[in-house]
């Protein structure tokens, strides 16, 4: 068995039309944990609720805990400091989160953060949680509408809110094979690239690094009109041989 074989870049940018950024990312090579979180824009603290989603997720999972529940635990978090601060609207975020154990993954989310998986073409693995893709779902509008619906940035579900009934946090797992790439982003990257152009700059034999920021300068270059964030987990395939097998355990495993 080998140490862990990852090759892990992110970027974030503030794009070309916010003040500030309230996206978050962060990463645990030991943990097999990296995460993305894009704070609420237009909601007070929008960068506060992203760090703190992005901290306490990492520090649950530190201690054991699933990702679902570390990923609730957040909500409570944010939504206790959101308190705290007599803050006129909730501060809240999105989070789309993978774990490793071995070459196994499990991506959890909650809001329109994305998760892409690239291999023979560009796969999305996450379902946004937003008004969009409930009309999609419903068959009200089409592919090529929604891309441009005056909703399209309305999302359903989110860390943090107090409008919710219930908090949902959707999965998915799977299996990271040699020449593979996983890409977590928020809704400022594939709300400016197609699905073929994240695709076409993601297949190159470049580092994981690279590929990050090409990608968001690529966002920033078609408009940046949002908060950029991309984290890429490469499996390189050129540096196994057949018998290799890459291994991520989790600290006290």
């Amino acid at each position: 068995m080998m140490e862990p074989l990852f090759d892990v870049g992110q970027c974030t940018d503030k794009g070309n039309c916010r003040p500030q950024n309230e996206d978050s990312c962060g990463g645990d090579a030991q943990l097999g944990l990296w995460l993305v979180a894009d704070g609420m824009g237009g909601h007070e603290h929008g960068e506060v609720a992203s760090q703190l989603a992005v901290e306490h997720i990492a520090e649950q999972v530190r201690l054991g805990k699933s990702l679902e529940d570390s990923i609730r635990y957040s909500h409570q978090i944010i939504q206790n400091v959101s308190h705290s601060k007599g803050s006129s609207r909730p501060m809240g975020t999105t989070i789309v989160a993978v774990l490793f154990e071995d070459s196994r993954y499990q991506i959890a989310w909650v809001g329109d953060s994305r998760a892409y998986l690239a291999d023979q073409h560009l796969c999305q693995l996450t379902r946004d949680h937003s008004l969009v893709q409930r009309l999609l779902d419903s068959g009200v509008v089409t592919e090529e509408e929604a891309k441009n619906h005056p909703n399209r940035n309305v999302i359903t579900q989110s860390l943090g809110s107090t409008e919710m009934k219930s908090l949902v946090v959707d999965t998915v797992n799977g299996d990271l094979k040699a020449g593979q790439k996983l890409l977590l982003c928020s809704d400022g990257l594939n709300g400016e690239l197609s699905d073929e152009r994240i695709y076409e700059l993601m297949n190159t034999p470049d580092t994981a690094q690279d590929l990050s920021e090409r990608l968001v300068q690529a966002a920033k270059d078609a408009g940046g009109h949002d908060n950029i964030s991309a984290i890429v987990i490469s499996y390189p395939s050129e540096s196994l041989n057949a018998d290799e097998t890459m291994v991520i355990k989790r600290a006290g495993a």
